[in-house]
């Protein structure tokens, strides 16, 4: 697994549990104090186009509080090896 397709997966985990809970990307980027473009950045797994996502503990840690769901449940169960790069 890379980075890229790890960041993807985080930000479709996103998406599942924002698209469950029936709130939109507006909602859960106000509430998690992000703007909306960064949000739907996060969902694609990207930072600009062609860059994959790297976001801070604290930006998973305040959408995971939104989304009433542990932060686990946001990470892909299998981590990227990064000492592999």
């Amino acid at each position: 697994m890379t980075w890229e397709s790890y960041a993807r997966d985080i930000g479709s985990n996103i998406q599942r549990h924002r698209v469950e809970r029936g709130y939109s990307q507006e909602r859960v980027a106000y509430e998690a104090r992000l703007s909306r473009y960064t949000y739907q950045k996060l969902e694609k797994g990207e930072s600009r186009p062609g860059d994959p996502a790297n976001p801070r503990l604290q930006t998973l840690l305040a959408i995971a509080q939104v989304l009433e769901v542990e932060l686990t449940d946001l990470l892909p169960a299998k981590a990227p090896d990064l000492a592999a790069r």
